[in-house]
Parts: C-alpha cells; structure tokens; sequence
C-alpha cells in the first residue's frame, strides 16, 4: 500500500531503492563521538550567546545542512556570521557577512583545549568573540573544562561523517513526518546539550500547574504539553544508536500501548519507547519502519492525553486508513 513518502519520492509507484544507512556501532567510535560532542558544545554555546532567545531553547540548535550541521546566522555587535560542521572536508567554517572566511581543520589528535582556543581565536580575529561558561553542560560523563580538557582529542572521520550521513536520512525522514501535523511543531534540529536530533509535536495546552522543583532549562522546554521524537547515537549507558519517543507529561497507561515495528520497546517506567537504529537500517523499508514508528508513537501518547488529532492533521497528511496500516505495521 503507498503512502505519502512514495507517493512524493517515486510518483510512477514502484519501490523506493533502500537508503545507504551507514553502520554506526557505539563501540567503534565512541572516543570520536566525545570530542565531537564536546566541539559542539563549544559552538553550541557559541550560538547561545548571538542569539535572541526563543520558545523552548530553538535559538540555541544546529540544523543539518547538505554537508554537516550549521548553527544557521548569528549576530555580535552588528556583524552577522554563521559556523558549521563541514562532514565532507572535515573542517568547522566560520563566515560573516563581511565576506570573511575562517577555517578550523577537524583532525585527529585536535584536544577540546586545543579546539576550545582555536574557536575563541578565530572569532577574535572576527571581531565577534563572546564570553562562555568554558564547561560542558548537562552530560554526566564530560565535566572537564573545556580549557583542561586534553583527554578528549580522538576525531576518526569516517565515523563522524556516518553520524552525520544517518543524522541527515532521519531529518528528511523526520520532516515528511512534521508535514503531517497541522498544530505547533518545532523544527527538525539537533540539541547540542544532548547531541540528539529533534522533533516534537505541542498539543497547544500549558502544563497546569507549571513545573516545580526543575531548572530553568528544563522548565522552559516542557512548559506545554508535548509528544517529542529523535535519534540519538547512543552513550555510555545506552551503548547504540537508536530512535526514541516520549511524551511529557506521561500518560497513564502509555507503556502498554502497542507500537510499531515489533522490535520497538517501551521502558519500563513508561517515559519513553526506543527502536534501534540496525532495525530501521537492515529493514526491507527503512523510510515506511521509522515513519511507522512515530506515527505508533504519537497515536499511543497522543490518544491517551486526549489531544484532539483530527483537528490536528495537516492537508500533507495520510488518510486515518493510511495511518492505522503504518501505525500497525510490523506488529
């Protein structure tokens, strides 16, 4: 049975080939994936402060681009610019609109120090250097300063360039999935703090009564309700990549809700579900197993919260038929 992603891929309705999704074990590059958490971070902080603040920290993401991730532009002291992660070259890019071009190379043995001052350098010679908490934030195994940190200085590039290949399959995945809701949505970004990509869907209701007893951070992320979606490439307590969903505030109930494809798993508690990345990668329709997952995902929190989805759909969207066949799908 078609569905909307190859009606829109492949009008004349034959199979759509099956993506090029990279191996990407935990294991193999979990050095590299460190450091470059750690570099993004720097830049990530580096955004925070030339930005204006918005709803629910999306001034602050990267957005995968068609050579790696880009904190899109920023502004210091009238000076417009932007800094990416090239995956290809293997280099992070700082641009102004000056016409001025900057170049850190991405190489093995760079330490975050060494990157840390490199970044600070460049953006002096720029004229728009600003100040940073120099520390890593919200990872509880990186908690060196980043001007301390020589420890962390492995950068393998085939790997980072397989993250980023899998990150920009999943966001293209994500958006056709964004398309289908007509209600507030975030955009499909990646969090540096977490080093996730996201997309979450809001209900437009306040939390009532408002979070307590949570930081600031927290508080302005989950000040509505929301079903959220994303792919993460796995840490030291979850040592592989996967797809997660979770809904906040929780349901009741949620956990025993039925989800799609049959390898998909809800923690035991409930706060979230979890697919592995080698399932959707190996899986005859990769596109159709990740589109079935969230929309599995968001049928289960979605109708347990009482969110009024009929209301929510978008003209983009599949028929409800469409929806319950993908939702079903692999159980």
């Amino acid at each position: 049975m078609a569905i909307a992603s190859s009606n829109r891929a492949n009008p004349s309705g034959s199979p759509e080939p099956r993506p090029d999704l990279p191996e990407l074990p935990y294991a193999a590059w979990a050095d590299t994936l460190d450091t470059l958490h750690l570099f993004a971070q720097i830049v990530g902080k580096v955004k925070l402060a030339a930005s204006h603040p918005q709803n629910h920290w999306w001034n602050i993401t990267f957005t995968v681009d068609a050579r790696g991730l880009t904190t899109r532009r920023l502004n210091v002291a009238g000076i417009a610019f932007d800094i990416a992660f090239d995956f290809i070259d293997h280099r992070v890019v700082f641009r102004t609109d000056r016409g001025e071009v900057r170049e850190i190379a991405l190489v093995d043995g760079l330490s975050v120090a060494a990157f840390d001052l490199a970044v600070h350098g460049v953006l002096a010679d720029l004229g728009i250097d600003v100040p940073l908490l120099e520390k890593p934030f919200g990872v509880p195994h990186l908690t060196t300063p980043f001007r301390e940190d020589t420890e962390h200085r492995t950068y393998r590039a085939e790997y980072a360039q397989r993250f980023w290949r899998i990150l920009t399959w999943s966001a293209d995945v994500f958006e056709e999935f964004m398309g289908w809701f007509d209600g507030k949505s975030s955009p499909v970004q990646l969090f540096w703090h977490s080093f996730d990509l996201a997309l979450t869907r809001f209900s437009g209701k306040r939390v009532e009564p408002p979070m307590s007893g949570v930081d600031p951070v927290t508080a302005e992320a989950y000040s509505h309700e929301v079903i959220s979606f994303g792919f993460w490439a796995g840490d030291p307590t979850v040592t592989y990549p996967a797809y997660y969903s979770y809904a906040a505030p929780r349901p009741d109930g949620v956990e025993r809700q039925p989800l799609s494809p049959r390898e998909a798993v809800w923690l035991p508690d409930g706060s979230r579900s979890t697919l592995e990345y080698d399932v959707v990668r190996r899986a005859e329709d990769p596109r159709r197993t990740l589109l079935g997952y969230l929309q599995s995902n968001f049928a289960a929190s979605a109708t347990l919260a009482g969110w009024p989805t009929d209301e929510l759909r978008s003209n983009w969207c599949p028929t409800s038929e469409h929806l319950r066949a993908l939702a079903r799908a692999g159980l």
